[in-house]
């Protein structure tokens, strides 16, 4: 495929704001997860829970999307001069030729159990939402694309994705079939999910949650820890002659359909989404120098696609998952993890696995639990969502061959 340029980046997580703070933090081994202090009775479990979401409502021209979702999606969006690069773009393209595709997996859900836990009997009987809850918008998954519409002023095509846990990371594919359709020339995309009843006590009843920190690819791991992220890229056709520093080389697609939350017991649709975003990319996956994992920390997604890597890919390479710091973030995954990859290239800064100490035997070499540091010229995230939902993207640098 042809390439695209990567004009910004940027994440918001547990960790902090902007993509220096998660560059910190993963060079430190800070992490972002504490002890579950959200809701109520909170469940006994640990979150990546993002601070200052409480005391950062929406500007006044905003407040008809004020919630928790939209909170984040608009304290990310100011993060790392995203909203200058969307202002020079508009200037170059016009605002009709800027597409907006943003992943989440629950959006504002967390508005909908509010507006129920708080409705009204009326004399009739019926049950009544809250009158500041009465925005029919918030309640629905476009929530958030319509949200960030208004916020930006974008007017291409605005789409949202929910494909579980790949939301975010299919966003990157299909914004660069809308540009290569020549539909847009330039195209925001990202996403967010924050925490919710619904997220955590739904996980928990399927048995994901673990009560201590989640311990991806350990010997000893029994299950996740939820998170909340936000984050965005900006993606531009490359001009004539140019070479952009950062850049998104090819991706990958697949649906396995092989059960409604469990992936595929070999695998196939993870490898079938690799191999695709390597065909794209027109590399080999020996010039793959960082893959950031799905990793999420339960014994199977862990184990399935530990063997899927270990037989596509060298024992040369470096392969992490970083929802140790993060917690898994959901709809937010596939974003906030390509800023890491992105980070990989600009930076040299391979992450390793947090928490984790004792290798599973049945992992191959590829997965380092200890950071590194060298330079490379391509990274690859995976993002695999229930449903078998799977997304692989490969990320380059302008001077890679």
């Amino acid at each position: 495929m042809p390439a695209l340029a990567i004009r910004a980046y940027t994440a918001t997580t547990a960790v902090g704001r902007g993509r220096d703070a998660q560059a910190d933090a993963l060079a430190t081994r800070r992490g972002g997860l504490r002890r579950n202090d959200f809701g109520a009775a909170p469940l006994p479990t640990w979150i990546g829970r993002v601070d200052g979401l409480e005391d950062s409502p929406l500007p006044a021209h905003l407040a008809g999307w004020e919630c928790r979702n939209n909170r984040l999606a608009w304290l990310a969006l100011q993060q790392d001069g995203v909203p200058a690069v969307l202002d020079a773009l508009v200037a170059r393209h016009g605002a009709e030729r800027i597409a907006l595709v943003v992943g989440t997996s629950t959006s504002s859900i967390g508005a909908s159990e509010e507006g129920y836990a708080r409705a009204a009997a009326t004399p009739d009987g019926t049950l009544r939402m809250p009158e500041d809850l009465q925005r029919p918008i918030v309640h629905t998954p476009h929530s958030l694309g319509d949200f960030l519409q208004h916020a930006t002023g974008l007017r291409g095509p605005c789409v949202t994705v929910a494909t579980a846990c790949s939301s975010s990371a299919k966003v990157f594919a299909q914004a660069a079939r809308l540009i290569q359709a020549g539909v847009a020339d330039a195209a925001l995309v990202g996403g967010v999910d924050t925490l919710c009843g619904s997220v955590l006590f739904g996980f928990n009843a399927l048995g994901l949650v673990s009560a201590e920190p989640c311990r991806p690819f350990d010997a000893t791991r029994d299950g996740l820890s939820l998170g909340e992220a936000g984050g965005f890229a900006v993606l531009e056709g490359l001009a004539p002659g140019e070479d952009a520093p950062l850049q998104l080389r090819g991706y990958g697609e697949s649906s396995d359909a092989h059960h409604m939350s469990a992936p595929h017991p070999h695998g196939l649709g993870a490898t079938l989404a690799m191999r695709d975003a390597l065909a794209r990319a027109g590399i080999d996956a020996a010039q793959v120098g960082y893959l950031n994992l799905h990793g999420t920390s339960t014994p199977a997604n862990d184990a399935i696609e530990a063997r899927a890597v270990a037989a596509l890919f060298p024992d040369t390479l470096h392969a992490s998952s970083t929802k140790g710091w993060t917690g898994h973030t959901l709809g937010a995954a596939g974003i906030v993890e390509s800023v890491f990859a992105l980070l990989a290239l600009e930076h040299g800064l391979l992450p390793g696995i947090l928490n984790s100490a004792t290798p599973d035997p049945g992992c191959g070499p590829q997965i380092r639990f200890d950071n590194a540091r060298r330079d490379i010229a391509f990274a690859m995230n995976n993002s695999f969502g229930f449903g078998g939902n799977n997304c692989s993207l490969v990320f380059g640098t302008g001077a890679a061959a």
